[in-house]
């Protein structure tokens, strides 16, 4: 999707630098509009698949030096505070249009 997109802005890009001739001063600057979207997008491109390894590489790690629970669950890190308040609220992303009260 990313690469689809970038891709877009480059043609935009093209096609404003083709017919610069011919825009009003005024509206130069989506040529900048382009290259900062192409720019953004090929940030993504390269920083995403960077995070995923990262994170990857980091839960392998976890997961090899962590102490195996006799429960066979994973145990905070000492110090580790928790966030949940304990609500069982959900996103209204994950289910549009529903309450989630009870």
């Amino acid at each position: 999707m990313t690469a689809t997109i970038t891709l877009g802005w480059m043609l935009a890009l093209i096609v404003l630098l083709s017919v610069g001739n011919l825009l009003p001063a005024d509206v130069h600057w989506w040529v900048w509009t382009c290259v900062c979207g192409m720019a953004m997008g090929l940030f993504g491109l390269w920083y995403v698949p960077f995070l995923k390894r990262r994170r990857a590489r980091m839960a392998a790690e976890h997961a090899a030096s962590a102490p195996d629970s006799p429960a066979g669950e994973s145990q905070p890190a000492p110090g580790y505070v928790s966030r949940d308040s304990g609500s069982n609220t959900v996103s209204s992303t994950d289910t549009p249009g529903k309450s989630t009260r009870s």
